[in-house]
This record gives structure tokens, C-alpha cells and sequence, in this order.
């Protein structure tokens, strides 16, 4: 994973990026180096250096030859003196753009090659002032060149605005908007127009886009509060395209689908793991006599990165909620009015899920992404549509709109880990959605559908003729995008399982625990780690629904249910019941006396004794 961490001078954009791997042993390379008569400068670096954890290992010189050897996490800061001494040795502060290229080169080459974590610190001097000289164009020109070519070989990369860090990377829009761009404007175009667009660009790749209308609008987050701006960023549900709302006539249009990547994500913290199992045979108890209890504390502990692990403070359960147009076919014991009825529900505190969330000391939020009518404003900031289509017979979404949901998802999982979330549940509610769950399932593990069909809400037998007839169906007009995840949540599943998915995988990717409801949750989990490799090591599998292809789908995802209940409720019920499993996990590795610390003699004790 390699990061590329942007900022103003004194943005916060230093110990933003130090936050990112504060829990792991570091190489921090400093391009800085004290000048003694610079009293101002060397108290920053001072205060820089006493910031670092003490196990930091720190190497002052070239990042370049700093990144010829590879270590398990390198924090490089910042780019901005490193080019700087780049030019004094090529004595190039007179020279035209270009003469320090081969150095710029060598360390886009040495990123692009680097297989570890990887944080790089750059200054974005399109927020400074740069004096209105030679040598101030030329370092301009230069470090705009280097972060535009890192941002494209880096998997993340994050805006720092006054300590407020803002992610414009991994939904990849860049390539596509510059390419588009350059096509377009290959004239001499304003620069007020690539700014329009680079602005536009990002906006659309951070925000959710709502294809409830025609065109849809970017909307702000519920922390920006930002008001919807129906001009920039518009996605056209029709084609599948982003575009930019002509301003002028040299304003240039995106013509290309906005595909969001999430790429590989690294698993919990072994060595902290490791420390986890090692604390777990020196407490009070036979080692191993807590079953799944040790194994559950000893991934909670690698999750956060800290042993013994901290108790849950924010649990936060997500209800995802859509409609689908199969059901409207008689795939359901309930008609479709039932999900915006159990929206209302759910707002307040009526529903199962609630209930439970009380008890187990979590939270719950519902979000509106695709059902059937019209919901309150602040559960439908991020709607897609309305009912997503019958995928026994059309596509369930545009190209356009399942971006948008995949963009909703990550976005919704971004503003509850930014506000504090440290462990996540997502739920679901939507007449007729096992269907697309099991046709999910089924084309993933190449299931027969008798095999993977349950009876859902509680279908009769004419019921379930008819759900595997619409499964076998959605199944063979799926076959041709098997392989392609986003295609495959486009044509044969859902807006609310699109983002469902990509709220999985962000939170993944955001180093954040979560525990998995059933049958539809798991589905989108297992598109999930396709889109994100390696995300479910981040998951646990909160119980087992009696729905037959939610045991299909753990076990391709390898992961054991902790409890087995029978339940097939959904709405992330499953996984709140089996949350203070987690919690006595926790409290067991955390606070449980240690022989030591309780004076209690143990086996090897005892064999010295006797020994003796």
C-alpha cells in the first residue's frame, strides 16, 4: 500500500501522515537536514524528531537510495525539501523546467517498485504562496509535476486542509480526467478549465452521486455539510459517464465511466497478534480453556494494533436499505412497502435491530440507498434510484449508478471511522433481497440454485418455484461478468449490495474491524474482497442464517459464524447478537490477572519446584 499524503505548509499534513502508522515500528526518512544558523528551521525538525515514537528508526539522505531497501513500513517527509535539494545539486534554480527530470524519475520509479507500506509526504503548493519568481515558478512547475505522477502510482492519496484530511485517491477519476482532458484541450485551453476539472474530478470521486433524477448531483458530507451542486461532478445514468456541466465553451467533458479502485489491503498486525497469544498463556487459566474467546481477543488485538486490546467505545451498526424489482415477480411472502415502512422503523428505535444495538452498547444509522419511495432527508443524502431492476430480466443498475453506490458505501464507512467508529456492522433491509444475495453467491461459488435458494421472508413452495426461476435467470445473464466485480453488482445484484460492498471495503482498507450479518451482507462481503484483496482478514462472521447459500458464502470466505441461532432476519441483527462475544473477547485478554501479577503458581512453576 503506498499512501501519498498532500498539504499546505502547516496543514497538519506531517503528523496526518504519522497517524497513518503510528502502531507499527517505522523508517521515517528525513529529507530535511538542520542548517546550524537556521534557529527557526532546526526547532521545527526538533519538534518534528520528539513527535516520533521512540522505535522509529530514523535515516537523514536521499529517498530515492532510502527506498532501495525495502523495509516493512517507510514514512518518507517531505518531498518538497527533498526537491529542493534535488535542484541545489544540480544547481538548476536558473535552469528551465525539466533539468532535475531524471531525478523525478528515479524516485517515481523507486515508489512505483516499493512493495511495502509506504507513506510519502508532499507539499501542494497550489495552497501556499510561492514568491513571483524564477526560482519560485521553477520549484512550482517541478514538485505540481512530481505529486501529479506519484498520485497516479500511489494506491491512496489524501488533501490535508487545516488538519482536516480529506482522501481524493483510490477512486481513481485522475487517469480518466486527464486523459480526457488533454484530448480535448490539446489547444492551448484556460487554466481555469483544468482547474474546474481537476476540482470537479475530485469532488466526484469522494462523494456519492445520486441517479435519482435524470443527471445526479455530488452532494457533501454529513460532516461538511456541503450543499449539493447540480453543475460539477454529474454522473449521466444513462450512458454510465462522469461529466463535467459545461461552464464555457473550453470547459472539457469527461466521456469515460468512473471506476473506483480500492486495491490490495493488508491484514491486522501479526506481530501484535503474535504478542496477543503470547499474553493469552500467561493468564489465569489453561492455556487454550477459552476456546474461540482467545482467538477472537487475539484478532481484535492485531486489528487495533495494541495488545491487550482496547474495549469497543463507538460500535456502529449501518443498515443499507433498497428495494429490488424482482420482487415485484413473487419472490416475497411481503410487498415492497414493507422497506420504506421499516426505514420509519428504524429511525425510531422500533426494530429488531435497535433492540439489540441497546443492548450490546452500539449504535445504528440507516441509509436510503434504493428504496421504493421517498424516505426522510437525512437517511437519503446518498440514494442512488428508486428499486434497483428485476435482475431475472434487466440489469439491476447503470454503469453510472453502481458507481455511485460503490462512491456511497466507501464515503458512508468514511464518516463513521472519521467520527470516531471502531468496530462496524453493516445491516440490510429490502423486500426481495435474498434474491440477489443468493444469485450473488451462487455465480461466485458455481452453486446450482436449488442448492443455494432458501425460503427468504418465509415463501410458500410456489413462492420458492418462482425465486429459483428468477435466480436461474439473473444467474445466466450474469455469467458473462463472473469475473468482473463491479459488473457483476451492476447486472445481477443491487444499489443497496453495491454499496454495501464498498462500504466493506473501505472500511477494510481502512485498517477497521468488522463483524458480518448474513445472507445479504455476506454476499456483497465476498464482492467485497474481490474488489479489495485481502479485506476479508478485517471481517468476522457474526452467526449462521438459516438461508443455505449464507453457509456457502462463509466458507468460500473461510470465516466461522459465532453464533448459530437460526435467525434470518437480516437488518445487521445477527451480528449485534453476537457483539458482546467480541466485548467478553476483549475483556478477557485485557483484563484478566496474569500468574504473575495474581501470585497463581503454574505448570512450569510447579516442575522447578520439584526439580529443586
Amino acid at each position: 500500500m503506498r499512501t501519498l499524503v498532500l498539504g499546505g505548509a502547516r496543514s497538519g499534513k506531517s503528523a496526518f501522515a504519522e497517524q497513518l502508522v503510528a502502531s507499527e515500528a517505522v523508517r521515517y526518512v528525513a529529507t530535511a537536514v538542520a542548517d546550524p544558523s537556521d534557529a527557526d528551521f532546526a526547532e521545527r525538525i526538533a519538534a518534528h524528531r520528539a513527535r516520533r515514537p521512540a522505535d522509529w528508526t530514523i535515516v537523514e539522505g536521499d529517498a530515492v537510495a532510502a527506498l532501495g531497501e525495502s523495509t516493512p513500513v517507510t514514512l518518507v517527509d517531505d518531498l518538497g525539501t527533498w526537491l529542493t535539494a534535488r535542484l541545489d545539486a544540480r544547481v538548476a534554480w536558473e535552469s528551465p523546467r525539466g533539468t532535475v527530470a531524471p531525478d523525478i524519475d528515479a524516485l517515481v520509479a523507486a515508489v512505483a517498485g516499493y512493495g511495502q507500506r509506504l507513506v510519502l509526504v508532499s507539499p501542494e503548493v497550489g495552497l501556499g504562496v510561492i514568491p513571483a519568481t524564477a526560482s519560485g515558478r521553477l520549484f512550482r512547475d517541478e514538485i505540481g509535476t512530481l505529486n501529479q505522477r506519484l498520485a497516479q502510482v500511489c494506491d491512496e492519496v489524501f488533501l490535508v486542509v487545516a488538519g482536516q484530511p480529506v482522501r481524493v485517491k483510490p477512486e481513481g477519476v485522475f487517469a480518466s480526467a486527464l486523459s480526457d482532458a488533454a484530448a480535448m484541450n490539446s489547444s492551448a485551453a484556460p487554466a481555469t478549465s483544468a482547474k474546474a476539472l481537476d476540482s470537479a474530478a475530485e469532488r466526484t470521486a469522494v462523494q456519492p452521486v445520486s441517479a435519482a433524477a435524470a443527471a445526479a448531483t455530488v452532494t457533501g458530507s454529513a460532516e461538511g455539510g456541503a450543499a449539493a451542486d447540480p453543475g460539477v461532478g454529474a454522473v449521466d445514468s444513462a450512458s454510465g459517464t462522469a461529466a463535467v456541466a459545461a461552464s464555457g465553451p473550453d470547459t472539457p467533458v469527461l466521456t469515460k465511466p468512473v471506476r473506483l479502485s480500492f486495491g490490495p489491503v493488508q491484514g491486522p498486525d501479526t506481530a501484535i497478534r503474535a504478542a496477543a497469544e503470547e499474553r493469552q498463556l500467561q493468564l489465569t487459566k489453561p492455556a487454550g480453556a477459552l476456546g474461540r474467546l482467545e482467538k477472537l481477543g487475539n484478532w481484535v488485538a492485531a486489528c487495533q494494533g495494541v495488545c491487550p486490546p482496547k474495549q469497543f467505545e463507538r460500535a456502529r451498526v449501518v443498515v443499507f436499505a433498497g428495494d429490488h424489482g424482482v420482487a415485484r415477480h413473487g419472490v416475497s411472502a411481503y410487498p415492497s412497502e414493507v422497506t420504506g415502512q421499516m426505514v420509519a422503523n428504524f429511525l425510531h428505535g422500533g426494530a429488531a435491530v435497535n433492540v439489540l444495538a441497546r443492548l450490546a452498547d452500539a449504535s445504528v444509522r440507516v441509509e436510503d440507498i434504493a428504496v421504493d419511495s421517498d424516505t426522510a432527508p437525512e437517511i437519503s443524502r446518498h440514494k442512488v434510484r428508486r428499486s434497483s431492476g428485476s435482475i431475472d430480466r434487466e440489469d439491476a443498475l447503470s454503469e453510472a449508478e453502481v458507481q455511485a453506490a460503490l462512491a456511497a458505501g466507501a464515503t458512508i464507512a468514511d464518516e463513521e471511522i472519521d467520527s470516531g467508529a471502531d468496530l462496524l456492522i453493516a445491516g440490510d433491509m429490502g423486500i426481495g433481497n435474498t434474491t440477489p444475495a443468493t444469485v450473488l453467491i451462487a455465480a461466485i461459488t458455481d452453486t446450482e440454485p436449488v442448492i443455494a435458494v432458501g425460503r427468504g421472508t418465509g415463501v410458500d413452495d410456489a413462492g420458492w418455484i418462482r425465486k429459483t426461476a428468477a435466480i436461474r435467470d439473473a444467474m445466466w445473464r450474469a455469467r458473462p461478468v463472473i469475473k468482473d466485480p463491479v459488473a457483476l453488482l451492476r447486472t445481477a445484484a443491487g444499489a443497496d449490495f453495491a454499496a454495501m460492498a464498498g462500504f466493506l471495503a473501505r472500511a477494510a482498507a481502512r485498517r477497521t474491524p468488522v463483524i458480518l450479518d448474513g445472507v445479504v451482507v455476506t454476499a456483497a462481503a465476498l464482492v467485497a474482497d474481490q474488489l479489495a484483496p485481502g479485506a476479508r482478514a478485517w471481517w468476522v462472521a457474526g452467526h449462521r442464517s438459516s438461508e443455505p447459500s449464507h453457509t456457502i458464502a462463509l466458507q468460500r470466505l473461510d470465516l466461522e459464524p459465532l453464533v448459530d441461532m437460526g435467525m434470518r432476519l437480516g437488518e445487521g441483527s445477527g451480528a449485534v447478537a453476537a457483539l458482546p462475544l467480541l466485548r467478553a473477547a476483549i475483556a478477557t485478554l485485557g483484563d484478566m490477572a496474569t500468574f504473575a501479577s495474581a501470585g497463581v503458581s503454574t505448570a512450569d512453576a510447579d516442575v522447578e519446584a520439584a526439580g529443586a
